[in-house]
Order: C-alpha cells, then structure tokens, then sequence
C-alpha cells in the first residue's frame, strides 16, 4: 500500500522553470517511492535517472549546453534520484537551469552532509530544498483508524516510523529490520564521508546520546567518557545532524541572567533508531524510560509538521539555573508558545520564572490523549 506524502503537494507547487528542487533525507525514508509516485501524476513529459547508474553519469559527463540540450530533447522536467553520486552535479544542474529554456529539475540526496557538498554553491539562488522524513502521525492517518491508533502509537514510540517498517509484521522482523538499517544505511555509508575508518566512537556516542534524550548534554562530558577531543565530539554530533540521525535543541534566553543557554540537548529522529543504538526494543509496560521515548517522539513529529506545513519557528528548551524547565519553546513573529511533553495527562501549571519573563506566552501540556491536533 502507498501512503501519499505531505511534501508531495507541497514540491510540486514550488516547482518552477529554471530552478532545482532538493528532497534530502535519509536513506529508507521513501524519496524514490514519492519520486516515482509523483511523476504518475505528472502532466508533462519527463527524464528519469538513477544518480546510482554509471549510464546517467556517461551521459552527464560532458559538461556542454549542446550535450545537455541534445539529451532532454523537447523534454524541460528532469529528475534525478541520488544526484549526490554524480561528479560535479553541482555545477551540471547550474548549466542546464541558466542555459536551458524552461528547465525544470528535482533531485535527491540521502543527506544534507554530500547533497549540500555536491550541490553547494553552484546552485545558490537556484534551489529550495525540502526534507523527508520518516511517515509522520499525519501521514499515517491513510491507514489508521480511531480505534488502532492507540495501539499503534505505543508500537512506534518502540519502533519508530520508517516507511517500510511500517508494513512489517511481527517484532522479530522490525528488530531484524532496524538493525540493518543502521548498519548498512545509516551509519556505515555515511562515515567514509570524513574518512572514519572505524563506527565504534559513533556508536559509543550515539549510546550516550540516546541515554541522555531529554537531557542537557555536556560536549566536555562526552569528551571525557568517550576519550576523545571536544573537537571530534563536536565533529561527529555535526556528521550526525547531517545525515539526519540526531537534532540539536538550544536553550532559549532574551539575555536574563536567570536562564540557561550554553547547554543543548540532543533527539533522534527517529525512535526505532535510537532504541536500536541501545537494543532496546522492550514494549512500554516493560520500560522505564517511557517519558524520554514520549519526549523524543513527538519532538520528531511536531518537527514533520513544521517541515510538511512549511511552518518556520524557532525552536527551543527552556531552563533556569535554579531548575525551572519547559520542554519545548516556539518563537514565531515575536510571539512564544511553551509546550510541555508528558506520556500521561497532568496538570502543569507554567513555572513561575516563565510567566513573570514571559507572561504574554501561550502554554500547553501536550500527552498521549491530545497530541494529534499538535502534528496533525
């Protein structure tokens, strides 16, 4: 069964002659799937390549107006499935949208780190990308009803999200399919990329990290427990954003002396990944660490929200140093709304320390029985 992504509606909307449009994410996330789904409902004709293919870079490899022109024809869409394994795609894609009349172009890149390094700064001001990401609460309302929702929300906060996951029955085949994931995909295609010759130091990372979800975490701490420099703790939380395994969450201030900046914490983009790290697949009645599974969850979630209704906040924590915290801040048009994240229903009252800095703020408590209208 195919789920249709949000994003899809929204690419095709902004696609426009002579310039490129970039779908990054990780790989497993379904960017060939909505590629190939998209272009069925295409009303003109296209050009389809594999940037995976060595025919597609025998034919992008003279660098020329008339070779380019030549190929598409009378043909002005164009779409490459990981454009990153071309050489110098960059600067082919800028000659083609500058050269050629009409030309319309979407690629893919299985993440920021090489689509942004190939792509660069041949195509600024030619290009919008979007991201995607695993299938949102959203998406999934395609195949969900009223009454297998709940189940299957605890079934994700331990499994997370991925598009083929999704499908599978059974926890043995999920584990089995995770665990690949991050093996084959996730971790060792990616590290060639800085030259690491060996995961072990991510890995240990990435264990720390899932630990410490919902958590301040401490690049010297890390440094320290991992025996490594600052320097390549900080190197390797940069990799990882970049191929969108781990987000970074900032402390929100407007410079009072009171709040707590300099620390950040860290979330996965996925849940089933991060339980994965730490082989971990237990179900909720079994845990103990349902409330960083919440957190981390519907984190993720309100983060595809904003990416498929192309909602732009600021995104925070906020803490104080005598320990008053909230979980989640939005800033948008001067306004800031505080969000806190529990599994189960409470009721929280906003702290103090936040209603006297901040009394015009909007604050909710978002839980398992309300959060739907929050992704949604």
């Amino acid at each position: 069964m195919i789920i249709q992504r949000n994003i899809e509606k929204i690419i095709f909307r902004n696609l426009v002659s002579n310039k490129v449009v970039v779908i990054a994410g990780a790989r497993r996330t379904g960017k060939t799937v909505l590629l190939k789904e998209s272009i069925k409902k295409v009303n003109e004709p296209y050009l389809f390549l594999n940037g995976e293919d060595i025919a597609t870079h025998e034919l992008l490899f003279r660098r020329s107006v008339i070779n380019y022109k030549n190929l598409m024809g009378d043909v002005r869409l164009l779409i490459i499935d990981e454009a990153q394994k071309i050489n110098d795609i960059g600067l082919i894609l800028k000659l083609m949208v500058d050269e050629i009349e009409g030309m319309k172009i979407i690629v893919t890149g299985s993440s920021s780190f090489d689509i942004s390094n190939r792509l660069g700064e041949p195509l600024t001001g030619r290009k919008i990308t979007y991201h995607l990401y695993p299938f949102s609460e959203s998406e999934l309302m395609q195949i969900e009803t009223k009454i297998t929702k709940p189940e299957n929300l605890r079934d994700r906060l331990v499994y997370g999200n991925y598009p083929e996951l999704t499908f599978l029955n059974g926890r043995e085949n999920k584990e089995k399919y995770l665990k690949e994931l991050i093996n084959s995909y996730l971790l060792k295609d990616k590290l060639s990329y800085e030259n690491i010759r060996s995961s072990a130091k991510i890995i240990e990372l990435l264990k720390l990290i899932s630990f410490q979800v919902g958590s301040e975490v401490s690049n010297n701490e890390l440094s320290r427990q991992l025996s490594i420099s600052k320097t390549t703790v900080e190197k390797y939380l940069d990799l990882l954003t970049k191929v969108f395994i781990l987000h970074k969450l900032s402390g929100f201030s407007r410079n009072l002396r009171k709040e707590v900046t300099k620390s950040s914490k860290w979330y996965f983009y996925d849940n089933g990944i991060r339980n994965g790290i730490i082989n971990n697949f237990s179900q909720l009645s079994q845990r103990n660490d349902i409330g960083k599974l919440w957190e981390n969850y519907i984190i993720s979630e309100r983060l595809k929200y904003q990416n498929d209704k192309q909602y732009y906040s600021n995104n925070y924590f906020w803490r104080t140093y005598d320990k008053q915290e909230i979980d989640w801040i939005e800033e948008k048009d001067g306004n800031l709304s505080a969000y806190e994240l529990k599994w189960a229903e409470k009721k929280i009252k906003p702290p103090d320390g936040w209603l006297n800095s901040y009394p015009d703020s909007h604050f909710k408590v978002i839980h398992s029985d309300n959060y739907f209208n929050w992704v949604k």
